[in-house]
């Protein structure tokens, strides 16, 4: 697999958000970014917030950018808070260090870029995404 296609970024995104309806969370938006950080794919729920898509956005970034899911940075930023607002400033502010924002790897390990769910809390966020990505097959999510 060279990357992730369109194809395979809509049914990510698509199945993220039928899961937060079926768990009754609030609405979700969803991002797919490639392994350059790129934005393959967005959409925003119905009747979410017009800001997600850079809290969505900055959560996927600040996975590809940094190699960690949302989990593990926020992890990094609880235990040394200097390296992450370091980090964050290299990258203009745009990384969201929390939950929701989930490495996709291929079956050899290889990154092919990143998800990034917001709306809810964000271990739900977190839910979503690995259900999109759960849904989408042939893929490993690392949150």
């Amino acid at each position: 697999m060279a990357g992730i296609s369109l194809r395979k970024a809509r049914t990510i995104i698509r199945k993220a958000l039928e899961h937060g309806r079926a768990e009754g969370m609030k609405p979700l938006s969803a991002v797919v970014l490639d392994d350059g950080g790129n934005p393959i794919a967005f959409e925003r729920g119905d009747g979410a917030s017009p800001g997600r898509y850079g809290i969505a956005h900055g959560k996927a970034y600040g996975a590809v950018m940094l190699g960690m899911g949302g989990r593990a940075q926020r992890d990094r930023a609880e235990a040394q808070a200097y390296f992450m607002a370091a980090a964050n400033g290299v990258y203009g502010g745009a990384v969201v260090p929390v939950p929701g924002g989930v490495i996709l790897r291929d079956a050899r390990g290889r990154m092919l870029g990143a998800v990034g769910v917001t709306g809810d809390s964000s271990e739900n966020d977190e839910a979503a995404a690995l259900a999109g990505i759960a849904a989408a097959g042939g893929l490993t999510a690392e949150p």
